[in-house]
């Protein structure tokens, strides 16, 4: 077991990682012993957990280390523990630094419901909703019945209410594509799907042929329609485009995230 890593020397030595999340956002075109969650869990929707909101912050400093079943994140000296009280462990070394990374940023107040990543990470460690890989990939792929973006398949034209019927075809290509990725990085994509309404738009934003903003625009176009037409609500349309493109760049990362190795390789800095 290696011991716990301080989450400033991380840093120091994964540089790469700490700009990873900006870089989907400006990517250009084609390119603890105890739970910290409070009370009993509350029923979750389909794709997540409900977090509690706020809570005061109970820790100082906060580091990862590597146990039997993946990388644990440190709350001082007590392991982070999920909704169920199952030890917090995740896959791969790059996104325990992610989710330490957001549990450090936090100030005197911890705000759960801008941890996504803690979130989603709890999603697939507890499974609250018991879906296995072949219901995670169906609720994404049901998003193609109502998916308004055409994004490089075969799907007719429609002047119905219903929409387009999708050939079986392109639904099984889909199915195939979707069955390479493991089950978080499914969590990650049905989480983005959800966000988006799109299943389209979020194959583009994984495969790196779409921004943040970009997509989140695409998904958006009804409802800035609106806007342009009857006017802004300052407070209220503006929070909610930045909590939208804030959730679907966590769900992208953890995607990401999910489907790489399970360490980060170091490398030396040479003068």
């Amino acid at each position: 077991m290696c011991p716990p890593r301080p989450l400033g020397t991380m840093w120091r030595i994964y540089p790469r990682l700490r700009d990873r999340w900006r870089g989907l956002l400006d990517r250009p075109l084609s390119d603890p012993t105890v739970s910290v969650w409070p009370g009993p869990a509350l029923r979750p929707p389909a794709r997540a957990y409900v977090p509690p909101t706020e809570r005061k912050r109970f820790y100082q400093n906060v580091s990862i280390s590597q146990g039997e079943g993946g990388f644990e994140i440190n709350l001082d000296h007590r392991k982070l523990k999920t909704p169920q009280a199952k030890l917090f462990t995740v896959p791969s070394e790059a996104l325990a630094i992610a989710v330490a990374t957001e549990w450090d940023s936090q100030q005197d107040t911890i705000k759960f419901y801008t941890m996504h990543l803690t979130t989603l990470c709890n999603t697939s460690l507890d499974n609250p909703t018991q879906r296995n890989k072949d219901q995670l990939i169906r609720a994404a792929v049901k998003f193609l019945d109502t998916d308004t973006i055409w994004y490089g398949i075969e799907i007719g034209s429609s002047t119905s209410i219903m929409g387009p019927s999708i050939p079986t075809q392109t639904r099984e290509v889909l199915t195939s594509h979707l069955s390479s990725y493991n089950m978080w990085a499914l969590q990650g994509i049905e989480f983005v799907v959800a966000q988006l309404k799109s299943m389209l738009l979020t194959l583009g934003l994984i495969d790196l042929r779409l921004t943040v903003e970009q997509a989140v625009l695409l998904s958006r176009l009804e409802e800035e329609y609106q806007i342009q037409k009857w006017g802004n609500i300052e407070w209220a349309h503006d929070y909610e485009l930045q909590e939208l493109r804030a959730r679907t760049a966590a769900g992208t990362l953890f995607v990401h995230l999910c489907s790489e190795s399970s360490t980060v390789k170091h490398k030396l800095l040479q003068e």
